[in-house]
């Protein structure tokens, strides 16, 4: 039988999906992902199995039993199997290669898994949106958004997720433990993928290009997110508003608003915000730092991302155009705002003297009127400000710096609003043009 895997013969293949095996049982056992037959079940979830021993290897989880354990990091394994996979992780070593683009893995499994994605191949298909994976497994973990089950919960902060894995992953946000770091900026993360996605930042690679924009990306997974914004898919929808999203995720983050649930934070200023990335990125405010700056004019940022959006000021490119006015965007979600103005919704209104406004911020900003919350302070002549973004705009006013440029007319302006209004005196001209 051991001599089989050597030679490569199969002759046992599969009538529905043609996957081929060297001994008749292993067919048996694949087919039962066909049938759906699972005759074992865990006693503490109801997890099922097509074997006795996954369940016993299952049930490992909820006795918290780990034998094997590594010598490097100490992190421990319910098998044998396990550890030596992770300790792959510090040698270093993938001895399995895809011929497609080169991306190396430490198992052949992994390997086929990865090849699927070149192939194009998705045998399982949900039967409620219809969307298709690779696997099996992924089809039963993307189900659990329909079904909204969520069997591990996270008893620092009370977040659940779909898989004790996810769980593990996120409980590593409040132990603060970060054993990877990236050598270029001294960043740490909680594993070893997350810094070699982070260190494609300083290479500048992104291997992942959309076909409509030209954007591209360091991940497949991000690409495939951004291409909704051009086929405008949004199957997941708000309840209160009517607001729709690509992913669950970003729906479950806007509920928030509704619910009024900020569980992070700062301890500088009290300030509280909906995810745990909003307020790292908050807290970079307080402490000053700013590693990202621009080569044109030597304005920094905290984030990368920041920068790059900066960046488009200088390249002047808008690839997003309205068609009621003509109006350009560098950015999607700057149209998705601006068409807003067209449509007259307004559909946040404040609860003390009923102005309605057509964005949330704008009416946040505006109850700042009534509650007399104006923090932030100009140190030049005393006035006071609902937002530290207006305090900036308006500390333009002191000095001689206009750095929003017209780029149809050279006009320089203090204010990004000066600029778009200026603007709309081209738009006018333009289309008044077009009539004639």
């Amino acid at each position: 039988m051991h001599q089989v895997i050597h030679t490569g013969e199969k002759p046992f293949s599969c009538d529905e999906c043609g996957k081929s095996f060297t001994q008749s049982g292993h067919l048996k056992t694949h087919k039962l992902i066909h049938t759906g037959e699972r005759p074992f079940s865990c006693d503490e979830c109801g997890k099922s199995f097509t074997h006795s021993g996954n369940l016993k290897t299952h049930q490992l989880i909820h006795s918290g039993e780990r034998l094997f354990s590594c010598d490097k990091c100490g992190k421990s394994f319910t098998q044998s199997g396990h550890l030596k996979t992770h300790k792959l992780i510090h040698t270093g070593e993938r001895p399995f290669s895809c011929d497609e683009c080169g991306k190396s893995f430490t198992h052949s499994g992994n390997l086929k898994i990865h090849q699927l994605i070149h192939s194009g191949e998705r045998l399982f298909s949900c039967d409620k949106c219809g969307k298709s994976f690779t696997q099996s497994g992924h089809l039963k973990t993307h189900k659990l958004i329909h079904t909204g089950e969520r069997l591990f919960s996270c008893d620092e902060c009370g977040k659940s997720f779909t898989h004790s894995g996810s769980l593990k992953k996120h409980q590593l946000i409040h132990i603060g433990e970060r054993p990877f770091s990236c050598d270029e900026c001294g960043k740490s993360f909680t594993h070893s993928g997350n810094l070699k996605t982070h260190q494609l930042i300083h290479s500048g690679e992104r291997p992942f290009s959309c076909d409509e924009c030209g954007k591209s990306f360091t991940q497949s997974g991000s690409l495939k997110k951004h291409q909704l914004i051009h086929i405008g898919e949004r199957p997941f929808s708000c309840d209160e508003c009517g607001k729709s999203f690509t992913h669950s995720g970003n729906l479950k983050t806007h509920q928030l608003i509704h619910s009024g649930e900020r569980p992070f934070s700062c301890d500088e200023c009290g300030k509280s915000f909906t995810q745990s990335g909003s307020l790292k990125k908050h807290q970079l405010i307080h402490s000053g730092e700013r590693p990202f700056s621009c080569d044109e004019c030597g304005k920094s940022f905290t984030q990368s991302g920041s920068l790059k959006s900066h960046q488009l000021i200088h390249s002047g490119v808008k690839a997003y155009t309205c068609d009621q006015c003509g109006r350009a965007f560098t950015y999607s979600k700057s149209l998705q705002n601006h068409l807003v103005t067209h449509s007259g919704i307004k559909a946040y209104s404040c609860d003390i003297c009923g102005k309605t406004f057509s964005h949330i911020q704008n009416r946040n900003a505006h109850l700042l009127i009534h509650t007399g919350h104006d923090v932030y302070c100009c140190d030049q002549c005393g006035k006071q400000f609902a937002t530290n973004t207006k305090l900036r705009y308006h500390m333009f006013t002191h000095t001689e710096e206009r750095p929003y440029k017209c780029d149809l007319c050279e006009k320089t302006f203090k204010s990004p609003h000066y600029l778009k209004a200026h603007q709309q005196i081209h738009t006018r001209k333009t289309l008044q043009v077009q009539l004639l």
